[in-house]
């Protein structure tokens, strides 16, 4: 049974600058490479392991200055994969519930079809729904998805 721990470890390996939100490539780097993945990951994890979608608002020095995405699991359990990469200045603030659209998302699509790859390409495929299939993979939301 796919569990958190199988699942981090494949998706972490498969962030690249190729799956990072193009608002966030000119901070992405090979030693934060967990900088712009948060909308992918969000998305690729609640395909696989079912439970919520959570928006936050980055801010700094109280100012917004994006969002930030996070799952919460069908046990009620928060998890950030993409915790990591905010600098010390960056503060993530609130968390609501996210609904997600049936379909592909409208943003990043390429990103996330690619590290949606990659993981199913570690894990092995059957652990969740594909694009074809009309599982959820589309969210419509602020900027950061």
């Amino acid at each position: 049974m796919l569990d958190l721990e199988l699942l981090r470890p494949a998706i972490e390996a498969g962030w690249g600058v190729d799956t990072c939100d193009p608002h966030d490539l000119p901070e992405w780097r090979a030693d934060n490479p967990a900088r712009g993945q948060c909308g992918v990951t969000a998305l690729i994890v609640q395909d696989l392991l079912g439970g919520e979608l959570i928006v936050g608002e980055v801010q700094v020095e109280a100012a917004k200055v994006g969002h930030h995405y996070w799952n919460r699991l069908p046990d009620g359990q928060d998890v950030d994969l993409t915790a990591g990469q905010f600098h010390p200045s960056e503060v993530v603030v609130g968390g609501q519930v996210q609904q997600r659209p049936p379909g592909p998302p409208r943003r990043c699509r390429e990103q996330y079809e690619l590290l949606r790859h990659r993981v199913l390409s570690v894990i092995g495929d059957g652990a969740g729904p594909s694009p074809e299939d009309g599982g959820p993979l589309h969210v419509d939301t602020p900027a950061a998805v």
